[in-house]
């Protein structure tokens, strides 16, 4: 018997030499798209920053003002009751009387919008800063009904 035969073994090996970039460009767009996720965030943090200051002034000033139209309502309630004491006497017109109960009624009426203006501005600055829950809104819907 004759062995003479050959045998073979072989591998074969496919590798491709080029693939279009497609890996560059996928990593390309990856970066691409982190960078710009990176500056849309660094603008909400702005944008909650600039609500964040915009409300607290809104409440300080707020503050401020309705302590000076309490001020005020205590002057314009101090001189209703002197013009009614010029007029019962005699000194005062009933004019005077009325025109400065107009102005005591003006400043109330200040008074009352600047203190709803006030607690809208403290829950938008709770808002702002995430702290606004719904016992703020109850207790404020509480206040505005009586």
């Amino acid at each position: 018997m004759d062995r003479s035969g050959s045998s073979s073994i072989g591998l074969r090996l496919s590798m491709p030499l080029y693939s279009g970039g497609r890996t560059q460009s996928a990593v390309r767009k990856a970066v691409a798209e982190q960078s710009h996720a990176e500056y849309a965030l660094e603008d909400a943090r702005r944008a909650v920053n600039a609500a964040t200051w915009d409300a607290w002034s809104e409440v300080m000033t707020g503050i401020a003002q309705v302590q000076a139209l309490e001020a005020a309502k205590k002057s314009a309630q101090m001189a209703v009751d002197a013009n009614r004491l010029g007029y019962s006497v005699g000194v005062r017109v009933s004019i005077d009387v009325l025109e400065v109960q107009g102005q005591l009624s003006e400043t109330v009426q200040k008074l009352s919008q600047a203190r709803y203006d006030t607690l809208l501005a403290q829950l938008k600055l709770k808002a702002a800063v995430g702290a606004l829950q719904g016992s703020d809104l109850i207790s404020i819907n509480a206040l505005l009904h009586h």
